[in-house]
């Protein structure tokens, strides 16, 4: 490893992978971001985090902890599956004393609202491994439980998932993660980072997202509303009354006040709402 330092102390990522054989696993999603000035200007999306406990998915060689470390989180708590990784995530828990947990474990099966229970506001925040990024935000949006235990998400997506994410009804990438996002949090797209920021560099320029929980949503139940979504955005192209047959149709859409000749992708949350509540 060379004895140069980064502007944290520590040496710089390159140095890491190099000196841990940190390969990035494709079966793991993996893509380290290794610029210290970009990490920071993803922990600065998440605002103050000085009284904040920060969660932390697939930290990888740490470039993104450093920097949530540097911005000042209170505490940060980073999952990574790959055993790998932990070796450089231990020498940045030495050098922040007691202000980095680490834990390894997968992120899809990880409780993470026990993880993070102190009195401190959470944030979660991370490059989120591109192959289960959409299974944790699923799972992190359709919690029964309203307002959940984060104050925030700050989050990186391949740019198709985050435009689906902030998708308004009429927009092609409009469905099941926009009606879900859309009914539940505020969010929108922070900026764009290129292919070329990673290693190895992926083929689909990434995006951040930002998403605030909405602290009253629309009421509905959260499972009716995924299972109408479900129907409604398997089938795009027909009209609600066949797309919805499974699950009332026509009676159905009667029942929620909404024409049964219009398409999913021109329905409102607020329609789907009525949809769910009428099931």
């Amino acid at each position: 490893m060379s004895d140069r330092l980064a502007i944290d102390g520590l040496p710089p990522l390159r140095d890491v992978v190099d000196a841990h054989g940190l390969a990035a696993r494709k079966a793991l999603g993996q893509n380290f971001l290794l610029d210290l000035n970009l990490t920071s200007k993803i922990a600065r999306q998440a605002g103050d985090l000085s009284n904040t406990t920060v969660v932390e998915v697939g930290p990888g060689p740490g470039g993104l902890t450093r920097a949530l470390l540097m911005a000042g989180a209170r505490h940060v708590i980073a999952v990574e599956r790959d055993a790998r990784c932990l070796p450089a995530l231990a020498a940045i828990a030495d050098h922040h004393r007691e202000r980095l947990t680490v834990i390894e474990g997968d992120a899809l099966t990880e409780d993470f609202a026990a993880l993070a229970a102190d009195d401190a506001p959470v944030a979660i925040v991370a490059n989120l491994p591109y192959n289960v990024g959409t299974a944790l935000l699923t799972n992190w949006l359709g919690g029964e439980d309203w307002p959940p235990f984060y104050a925030s998400m700050t989050l990186m997506f391949q740019r198709e998932v985050a435009e689906r994410i902030v998708a308004d009804p009429g927009e092609a990438a409009y469905g099941r993660l926009g009606v879900l996002a859309g009914w539940r949090t505020d969010a929108a797209i922070c900026f764009d980072v290129s292919p070329q920021a990673f290693w190895p560099p992926p083929k689909v320029t990434s995006s951040v997202v930002h998403l605030t929980p909405k602290s009253a949503p629309i009421p509905c139940d959260v499972a009716r509303l995924e299972t109408v979504t479900r129907h409604a955005f398997g089938q795009r192209r027909k009209m609600l009354r066949q797309s919805l047959r499974p699950v009332g149709g026509a009676a159905l859409l009667e029942r929620a006040g909404i024409d049964e000749t219009r398409r999913a992708e021109t329905l409102s949350i607020a329609e789907f709402c009525a949809l769910a509540n009428a099931l």
